[in-house]
């Protein structure tokens, strides 16, 4: 349309129905990709929520799964990392091939949205967090101070900075 100097029309370029009926396909199906290329189309994206129980839905809902193939007997990826602690259910995994690679969130395990870390450091920094680069050499017998997974600084008197946290 550059070349022949006219507006470019979406309406004529794609049917008004393609993509709805590619996204009904792919929620009732479950197969995720092209009708058409179906050795492209992820298999089971998508699945009925179950409602036989209060507990079923919920648990339903808060299920993870691992995208590996289920014929492999590969143990690793069916075990739980020390890092789950917490946060993935040691007991609730369905039986069979699936055993271990469908994992469910814990019952207290709660998922927050990430926040900016700046208001955090601030009021960090007020009540006596020193930065890593005042501390570089003697930060021996120091309590490290970690936000959001990263190391942002040290503290001499850690209880106090918890009560005044809390």
């Amino acid at each position: 349309c550059v070349e022949t100097h006219k507006e470019f029309n979406i309406n004529l370029a794609v049917k008004s129905n393609t993509i709805t009926n590619g996204l009904k396909y792919s929620l009732a199906t479950g197969n995720w990709g092209d009708q058409k290329k179906s050795m492209a189309s992820k298999a089971g994206v998508s699945q009925v929520l179950n409602r036989y129980t209060y507990a079923s839905t919920l648990s339903h809902l808060r299920r993870c799964n691992t995208p590996l193939g289920r014929e492999g007997k590969i143990a690793k990826p069916r075990q739980l990392h020390n890092t789950h602690w917490g946060m993935v259910c040691p007991a609730e995994t369905p039986e069979g091939q699936a055993c271990g690679l469908v994992k469910n969130l814990a019952l207290m395990a709660h998922i927050s949205v990430g926040s900016p870390s700046a208001p955090v450091l601030e009021f960090l920094e007020e009540w006596g967090m020193e930065s890593l680069e005042e501390n570089a050499h003697s930060s021996t017998g120091l309590t490290k101070v970690f936000v959001n997974g990263v190391w942002m600084g040290v503290h001499r008197d850690p209880s106090n900075l918890v009560k005044t946290i809390r």
